[in-house]
Protein backbone atom coordinates (compact mmCIF):
# COMPACT_ATOMS: atom_id res chain seq x y z
CA UNK A 1 0.00 0.00 0.00
CA UNK A 2 1.42 3.49 -1.21
CA UNK A 3 2.46 6.04 1.54
CA UNK A 4 0.62 8.84 2.21
CA UNK A 5 3.75 10.31 3.47
CA UNK A 6 6.87 9.44 1.09
CA UNK A 7 8.15 11.94 -0.65
CA UNK A 8 6.65 14.90 1.82
CA UNK A 9 10.13 15.01 4.35
CA UNK A 10 11.31 17.42 1.06
CA UNK A 11 8.88 19.51 1.07
CA UNK A 12 8.61 20.74 4.58
CA UNK A 13 10.72 24.31 5.78
CA UNK A 14 14.33 23.98 6.96
CA UNK A 15 14.92 27.34 8.29
CA UNK A 16 18.74 26.13 9.22
CA UNK A 17 19.21 25.83 5.33
CA UNK A 18 17.51 28.91 4.60
CA UNK A 19 18.82 32.36 4.95
CA UNK A 20 15.16 33.50 6.29
CA UNK A 21 13.35 33.97 3.07
CA UNK A 22 10.02 34.40 4.51
CA UNK A 23 11.11 36.73 7.20
CA UNK A 24 12.41 39.17 4.37
CA UNK A 25 11.02 38.65 1.10
CA UNK A 26 6.99 38.21 2.27
CA UNK A 27 5.18 41.63 3.39
CA UNK A 28 2.61 41.79 6.36
CA UNK A 29 -0.05 44.08 7.77
CA UNK A 30 -0.19 45.13 12.04
CA UNK A 31 -3.36 42.58 12.76
CA UNK A 32 -4.42 40.44 15.03
CA UNK A 33 -1.55 38.04 13.26
CA UNK A 34 1.43 40.28 13.19
CA UNK A 35 1.99 42.87 16.37
CA UNK A 36 3.08 45.96 13.42
CA UNK A 37 3.73 46.74 9.66
CA UNK A 38 6.54 45.53 7.31
CA UNK A 39 7.09 46.00 3.92
CA UNK A 40 8.14 43.27 1.58
CA UNK A 41 11.92 43.12 1.06
CA UNK A 42 12.71 44.74 4.13
CA UNK A 43 13.83 42.21 7.14
CA UNK A 44 11.76 41.83 10.23
CA UNK A 45 12.65 43.36 13.09
CA UNK A 46 12.95 40.26 15.03
CA UNK A 47 15.63 39.03 12.62
CA UNK A 48 18.92 38.13 13.70
CA UNK A 49 22.27 38.57 11.52
CA UNK A 50 22.59 34.82 11.82
CA UNK A 51 18.71 34.49 10.33
CA UNK A 52 17.27 33.04 13.17
CA UNK A 53 13.93 34.59 14.50
CA UNK A 54 15.37 36.59 17.77
CA UNK A 55 11.73 35.66 19.41
CA UNK A 56 10.63 32.35 18.03
CA UNK A 57 9.89 30.70 21.38
CA UNK A 58 7.28 33.82 21.93
CA UNK A 59 5.92 34.23 18.83
CA UNK A 60 2.41 34.00 19.76
CA UNK A 61 2.73 35.55 22.76
CA UNK A 62 4.41 38.68 21.02
CA UNK A 63 1.97 38.89 18.54
CA UNK A 64 3.35 37.15 15.57
CA UNK A 65 0.87 34.46 15.42
CA UNK A 66 0.99 34.39 11.86
CA UNK A 67 4.62 33.11 11.75
CA UNK A 68 3.51 30.18 13.35
CA UNK A 69 0.95 29.18 10.87
CA UNK A 70 3.35 29.75 7.59
CA UNK A 71 5.21 26.80 5.74
CA UNK A 72 7.22 27.17 2.72
CA UNK A 73 7.07 23.43 1.53
CA UNK A 74 10.85 23.50 1.72
CA UNK A 75 10.89 26.27 -0.79
CA UNK A 76 13.07 28.58 0.91
CA UNK A 77 15.71 26.05 1.23
CA UNK A 78 15.25 25.45 -2.27
CA UNK A 79 15.61 28.99 -3.54
CA UNK A 80 18.55 29.59 -1.06
CA UNK A 81 20.78 26.16 -1.70
CA UNK A 82 19.82 25.31 -5.29
CA UNK A 83 18.78 28.49 -7.28
CA UNK A 84 21.13 30.83 -6.13
CA UNK A 85 23.58 28.64 -5.22
CA UNK A 86 23.92 29.10 -1.64
CA UNK A 87 24.57 32.72 -1.82
CA UNK A 88 23.16 35.02 0.38
CA UNK A 89 20.18 37.74 0.06
CA UNK A 90 22.68 40.00 1.78
CA UNK A 91 25.99 39.26 -0.42
CA UNK A 92 25.93 41.02 -3.70
CA UNK A 93 23.83 44.14 -4.84
CA UNK A 94 20.71 44.91 -4.26
CA UNK A 95 19.57 43.36 -7.45
CA UNK A 96 20.55 40.07 -6.21
CA UNK A 97 18.26 40.21 -3.21
CA UNK A 98 15.53 41.79 -5.28
CA UNK A 99 15.59 38.77 -7.80
CA UNK A 100 15.97 36.40 -4.86
CA UNK A 101 12.78 37.56 -3.30
CA UNK A 102 11.08 37.87 -6.21
CA UNK A 103 11.83 34.03 -7.17
CA UNK A 104 10.70 32.69 -3.34
CA UNK A 105 6.98 32.82 -3.97
CA UNK A 106 7.37 31.46 -7.06
CA UNK A 107 8.95 28.53 -5.93
CA UNK A 108 6.56 28.59 -3.23
CA UNK A 109 3.77 27.56 -5.17
CA UNK A 110 5.48 25.15 -6.92
CA UNK A 111 6.44 23.22 -3.62
CA UNK A 112 2.83 23.74 -2.38
CA UNK A 113 1.74 21.95 -5.86
CA UNK A 114 4.46 19.58 -5.13
CA UNK A 115 2.61 18.31 -2.01
CA UNK A 116 -0.61 17.96 -3.00
CA UNK A 117 1.09 15.77 -6.01
CA UNK A 118 2.80 13.98 -4.01
CA UNK A 119 0.18 12.90 -1.53
CA UNK A 120 -1.85 12.04 -4.09
CA UNK A 121 0.75 9.41 -4.96
CA UNK A 122 0.21 8.28 -1.52
CA UNK A 123 -3.05 7.26 -1.79
CA UNK A 124 -4.40 4.02 -3.33
CA UNK A 125 -7.99 5.65 -4.63
CA UNK A 126 -6.42 7.13 -7.13
CA UNK A 127 -4.45 4.57 -8.52
CA UNK A 128 -5.68 5.14 -12.04
CA UNK A 129 -4.14 8.33 -12.26
CA UNK A 130 -1.05 7.71 -10.72
CA UNK A 131 1.18 8.07 -13.92
CA UNK A 132 -0.12 11.01 -14.87
CA UNK A 133 0.28 12.67 -11.41
CA UNK A 134 3.91 10.97 -11.60
CA UNK A 135 4.70 12.52 -14.89
CA UNK A 136 3.11 16.37 -13.61
CA UNK A 137 4.94 16.28 -10.45
CA UNK A 138 8.29 15.15 -12.53
CA UNK A 139 7.59 18.27 -14.56
CA UNK A 140 6.78 20.39 -12.02
CA UNK A 141 10.05 19.54 -9.95
CA UNK A 142 12.02 20.58 -13.26
CA UNK A 143 10.17 23.80 -13.04
CA UNK A 144 11.47 24.61 -9.21
CA UNK A 145 14.78 23.82 -10.99
CA UNK A 146 14.59 26.94 -13.50
CA UNK A 147 16.89 29.46 -13.52
CA UNK A 148 15.92 32.58 -11.72
CA UNK A 149 15.05 34.39 -14.57
CA UNK A 150 13.15 31.81 -15.88
CA UNK A 151 11.22 31.62 -12.61
CA UNK A 152 10.26 35.04 -12.65
CA UNK A 153 8.75 35.03 -15.53
CA UNK A 154 6.74 31.71 -14.79
CA UNK A 155 3.26 31.56 -15.22
CA UNK A 156 2.19 29.83 -11.94
CA UNK A 157 -1.30 29.93 -12.59
CA UNK A 158 -1.14 28.60 -15.86
CA UNK A 159 0.69 25.42 -14.27
CA UNK A 160 -1.55 25.32 -11.63
CA UNK A 161 -4.82 25.18 -13.60
CA UNK A 162 -3.06 22.09 -15.42
CA UNK A 163 -2.33 20.13 -12.11
CA UNK A 164 -5.74 21.30 -10.42
CA UNK A 165 -7.25 19.06 -13.81
CA UNK A 166 -5.24 15.61 -12.14
CA UNK A 167 -6.21 17.09 -8.38
CA UNK A 168 -9.69 16.91 -8.90
CA UNK A 169 -10.34 13.86 -10.34
CA UNK A 170 -8.18 12.27 -7.35
CA UNK A 171 -10.29 13.86 -5.28
CA UNK A 172 -13.26 12.04 -6.92
CA UNK A 173 -11.59 9.01 -6.79
CA UNK A 174 -11.01 9.18 -3.40
CA UNK A 175 -14.16 10.68 -2.00
CA UNK A 176 -16.27 7.67 -3.89
CA UNK A 177 -15.37 5.51 -1.17
CA UNK A 178 -15.56 7.87 1.75
CA UNK A 179 -19.72 6.93 1.85
CA UNK A 180 -21.26 9.86 4.30
CA UNK A 181 -25.02 10.16 5.33
CA UNK A 182 -25.23 12.84 2.97
CA UNK A 183 -26.48 13.35 -0.20
CA UNK A 184 -24.24 14.01 -3.26
CA UNK A 185 -25.11 17.71 -2.98
CA UNK A 186 -24.59 18.08 0.25
CA UNK A 187 -21.50 16.77 0.17
CA UNK A 188 -20.41 19.23 -2.32
CA UNK A 189 -18.98 22.54 -0.28
CA UNK A 190 -16.49 23.83 -2.84
CA UNK A 191 -16.02 27.50 -1.86
CA UNK A 192 -19.10 27.81 0.67
CA UNK A 193 -19.20 30.52 2.52
CA UNK A 194 -19.31 28.43 6.77
CA UNK A 195 -17.26 31.29 8.54
CA UNK A 196 -18.56 30.71 12.02
CA UNK A 197 -20.85 27.87 10.79
CA UNK A 198 -22.27 25.64 13.15
CA UNK A 199 -21.01 22.28 12.03
CA UNK A 200 -20.74 20.28 15.51
CA UNK A 201 -21.29 16.48 15.09
CA UNK A 202 -21.93 17.41 11.55
CA UNK A 203 -21.17 14.11 8.96
CA UNK A 204 -18.98 15.74 6.52
CA UNK A 205 -17.39 12.30 5.25
CA UNK A 206 -16.29 12.79 1.90
CA UNK A 207 -17.15 15.88 1.52
CA UNK A 208 -15.27 18.66 -1.04
CA UNK A 209 -14.62 21.73 1.26
CA UNK A 210 -12.01 22.78 -1.24
CA UNK A 211 -11.35 26.24 -0.65
CA UNK A 212 -14.63 26.26 1.54
CA UNK A 213 -14.44 29.53 4.16
CA UNK A 214 -14.42 27.53 7.82
CA UNK A 215 -13.61 30.70 9.74
CA UNK A 216 -14.22 30.47 13.19
CA UNK A 217 -16.49 27.38 11.92
CA UNK A 218 -17.54 24.98 15.12
CA UNK A 219 -16.33 21.57 13.86
CA UNK A 220 -16.23 20.04 17.44
CA UNK A 221 -17.12 16.58 17.16
CA UNK A 222 -17.23 16.63 13.21
CA UNK A 223 -16.67 13.44 11.11
CA UNK A 224 -14.30 14.80 8.40
CA UNK A 225 -12.79 11.28 7.27
CA UNK A 226 -12.22 11.07 3.66
CA UNK A 227 -12.90 14.85 3.26
CA UNK A 228 -11.21 17.38 0.33
CA UNK A 229 -9.91 20.09 2.36
CA UNK A 230 -7.97 21.46 -0.41
CA UNK A 231 -7.45 25.41 0.70
CA UNK A 232 -9.90 25.21 3.13
CA UNK A 233 -9.91 28.44 5.39
CA UNK A 234 -9.81 26.75 8.96
CA UNK A 235 -8.03 30.18 10.64
CA UNK A 236 -9.62 29.74 14.03
CA UNK A 237 -12.14 26.74 13.31
CA UNK A 238 -12.50 24.08 16.63
CA UNK A 239 -11.65 21.08 15.66
CA UNK A 240 -11.93 19.57 19.24
CA UNK A 241 -12.28 15.76 19.12
CA UNK A 242 -12.93 15.87 15.15
CA UNK A 243 -11.86 13.22 13.25
CA UNK A 244 -9.91 14.06 9.97
CA UNK A 245 -8.82 10.42 9.60
CA UNK A 246 -7.93 9.93 5.65
CA UNK A 247 -8.95 13.67 4.71
CA UNK A 248 -6.41 15.01 2.39
CA UNK A 249 -4.45 17.87 0.85
CA UNK A 250 -4.53 19.27 3.95
CA UNK A 251 -1.90 21.29 4.51
CA UNK A 252 0.31 21.79 8.21
CA UNK A 253 -0.36 25.51 8.07
CA UNK A 254 -4.35 25.19 7.70
CA UNK A 255 -3.91 22.52 11.09
CA UNK A 256 -1.81 25.11 12.60
CA UNK A 257 -4.56 27.84 11.93
CA UNK A 258 -7.18 25.95 13.60
CA UNK A 259 -7.68 24.85 17.19
CA UNK A 260 -7.92 21.37 17.92
CA UNK A 261 -7.31 19.05 21.11
CA UNK A 262 -5.93 15.75 21.96
CA UNK A 263 -9.03 14.49 20.85
CA UNK A 264 -8.86 15.72 17.56
CA UNK A 265 -7.96 12.78 14.95
CA UNK A 266 -5.47 13.65 12.08
CA UNK A 267 -3.94 12.03 9.09
CA UNK A 268 -0.08 11.03 8.97
CA UNK A 269 1.14 13.92 6.79
CA UNK A 270 0.20 16.88 9.47
CA UNK A 271 1.36 17.10 13.18
CA UNK A 272 -0.48 18.30 16.57
CA UNK A 273 0.40 21.87 16.82
CA UNK A 274 2.26 22.40 20.13
CA UNK A 275 -0.19 24.86 21.35
CA UNK A 276 -3.27 22.49 20.78
CA UNK A 277 -2.04 21.18 23.87
CA UNK A 278 -1.12 24.10 25.60
CA UNK A 279 -4.96 24.95 25.04
CA UNK A 280 -6.86 24.76 29.04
Amino acid sequence: MPDRTAGLAELRGDCARCFALCCVALPFAASSDFARNKPAGKPCPNLGGDHRCGIHTDLRARGYAGCTVYDCFGAGQKVSQVTFGGQDWRTGSGEHARRMFDVFPVVRQLHELLWYLTEALGLPAARPVHPDLRRMRERTERLTRRTPQELAALDVAAHRREVDVLLLRTSELVRAGAGGRSGGGRRDRRGADLVGARLRGADLRGATLRGAWLIAADLTGADLRGADLIGADLRGADLTDADLTGAFFLTQPQVDAARGSAGTRLPESVARPAHWTARA
